[in-house]
């Protein structure tokens, strides 16, 4: 019983939709009536065939409605309704140029349709036929007087084919009706840049701010447009208006100072920025965008130091509470090399906004770099709980605890972060290579070995990792051969660092090929950022290997002078010989 009262139900609602736009055959006779309701002539129909076809559409049935609807029009050539429905199926399956046919039929059989018409131009656009398109909305704001949405549409496909003096007039028209609006004069603004038309282009800015005087904006458009097109003298008349109507607009601040910047005024341009930067009106982001926009964070040349600096130390000053204010003074301060500083402005956009992982992993850097070990190993912790799926953290955490002799805690830091490295082979190849120097200082060569092998496994030019493991081979003497070959791969991809020659000369020391070993154990004595302990005892060491005793004393002495060197450099030096 419910299923039928939903079919009947079903059949009212699409006897309802047919009512207006087709009649019903008198079941006497089949005779006609003159007209319908809407004073167009009737025509034959069967409104049962139509329920029908269009009850498989909403069903699903969309191939058996197609059928009826064709087997209706076979019939019913004269009933606009079918041919409107069919146009519907076939637009959905992408045969525009059928459905236009179609649609085009309907449209003329009930030209007072506006749904007929519309669909029609609808159609027509979607087969590239824009010209008829526009003929057909013509037409329908012809009849259609009051309803500016089609003015628009009408206006639209003047615009897409380039008929820009009809798409003014139609914008007129709207105009006429509704008045004066931003929409359309902006509209009708472009239109004339497009045109090359200057004057008419003013024209419309000009109206528009006659028609809103106490809209501060449309003053900003038109002095902007004076701008652009070379009228500075304008412009700036139309600024100095906008300060005395409005003296705290910090907008006019920027716009004249990108003027002054644009004409090489510098100092002026910064003048008006400050005043800009002081106005707590202006949001932080537009400043930050604007100050971006002015000055390059990646290179920050010396004579624009002094000028960023007071703008980010204002933005700061204005706006505390923002994190974005602190950060880009950051940014710029590390440009600048002033780690110190920066860290103090990073820390302050951690206190404001904790959620940013980019701001800790840069604290973390800094930390590094200035050998902030302690400080290193608390905020990698912090970070640690904050992005505990984060691997990065993990290595700063264990790159602490190294620097600070804390090796087991250092493998446990490394051993966690790597299990959660995804897709980045180098990251994964440098957290084994910490891996590797963490187990060879906890005297575990074992595990030290297997974190190397594992590291140039995943990147076999790691030159770090093929200094370092080829170096502690050769102090336990072990696989030289394998040692040399790596050490040599190292300093063939960092040929200037100082470190790998001293290995490489080290190495082939090991292997008693001592004239080889002086010359790269050579090489590193040049390094002009200071020359370790470790290389000169090692320079004395092949000297005395090659016979020349007393310059092997002097460079043992002069390693002593360096640091602590090996447990063996004070017996040389006392002993004056080399005793292995």
């Amino acid at each position: 019983m419910k299923k039928n009262i939903i079919i009947f139900v079903g059949v009212l609602l699409l006897v309802c939709f047919f009512l207006d736009s087709c009649t019903v055959t008198s079941h006497k006779g089949n005779k006609k009536h003159k007209t319908n309701q809407a004073g167009q002539p009737k025509v034959a129909s069967n409104i049962s065939m139509l329920i029908e076809a269009k009850k498989n559409e909403i069903t699903g049935n969309v191939e058996k409605a197609e059928e009826l609807f064709r087997q209706y029009i076979g019939k019913y050539p004269d009933d606009a309704t079918a041919y409107f429905e069919l146009s519907r199926i076939v637009a959905n399956k992408k045969q525009v140029h059928e459905a236009a046919e179609l649609a085009g039929k309907a449209a003329k059989l009930v030209p007072s349709n506006t749904w007929y018409q519309l669909f029609y131009a609808e159609v027509l656009q979607l087969d590239g036929k824009y010209k008829d398109a526009i003929s057909v909305y013509e037409q329908i704001t012809e009849t259609n007087p009051d309803n500016l949405d089609y003015y628009y549409q009408l206006a639209a496909l003047y615009l897409s084919t380039e008929k820009y003096p009809d798409a003014v007039k139609v914008y007129d028209r709207i105009e006429n009706k509704a008045g004066i609006s931003e929409e359309i004069s902006l509209q009708k603004e472009k239109i004339y840049l497009l045109l090359n038309d200057l004057p008419k282009a003013q024209h419309e800015l000009e109206a528009l701010v006659t028609a809103y005087p106490d809209e501060i904006r449309y003053l900003s458009i038109l002095a902007e447009f004076f701008m652009n097109n070379k009228m500075q003298e304008k412009g700036l008349e139309t600024y100095h208006k906008i300060q005395q109507t409005d003296p705290g607009n910090p907008f006019v601040h920027m716009s004249m100072a990108d003027y002054y910047r644009k004409n090489g005024e510098k100092q002026k341009a910064f003048e008006e920025l400050k005043q800009g930067f002081a106005n707590p009106n202006l949001d932080i982001d537009s400043k930050v965008n604007i100050l971006l926009s002015f000055f390059n964070v990646n290179q920050l040349p010396d004579d624009s130091k002094a000028m960023v600096f007071e703008l980010t130390r204002i933005l700061t000053t204005v706006h505390p509470n923002d994190p974005k204010a602190h950060s880009i003074y950051g940014d710029f301060l590390i440009q600048d090399k002033k780690s110190e500083e920066a860290r103090e402005e990073y820390l302050k956009v951690i206190a404001l906004d904790s959620s940013k992982f980019v701001v800790w992993e840069e604290i973390l850097r800094i930390d590094l770099v200035l050998e902030k070990y302690d400080h290193l190993v608390e905020y990698s912790q912090r970070a640690i709980e904050l992005f505990p799926d984060q691997p990065v953290p993990y290595m700063f955490a264990g790159i602490g605890n190294y620097q600070q002799k804390k090796y087991r805690d250092a493998v446990k830091s490394f051993n966690r972060g790597l299990k959660l490295v995804a897709d980045n082979d180098q990251l994964l190849s440098e957290f084994y290579m910490y891996l590797g120097d963490s187990y060879h200082s906890l005297k575990d060569t074992n595990e030290s070995d297997k974190a190397y092998e594992k590291s140039l496994s995943i990147k076999n030019d790691n030159a770090y990792v093929l200094n370092n493991y080829a170096y502690y081979l050769s102090l336990r003497n072990q696989d030289l051969d394998k040692a040399e070959s790596m050490s040599k791969k190292a300093v063939t991809l960092e040929p200037k660092n100082s470190s790998f020659q001293d290995t490489y000369g080290w190495v082939l020391y090991k292997l008693q090929r001592y004239d080889d070993a002086r010359t790269w154990v050579g090489k590193a004595l040049d390094d002009k950022d200071g020359v370790s302990a470790e290389v000169m005892e090692h320079y004395g060491d092949i000297l005395y290997k090659l016979g020349d005793t007393g310059q092997a004393f002097e460079y043992w002495q002069k390693a002593k002078t360096k640091g602590p060197g090996s447990v063996l450099l004070d017996k040389k030096i006392a002993e004056k010989k080399l005793d292995e």
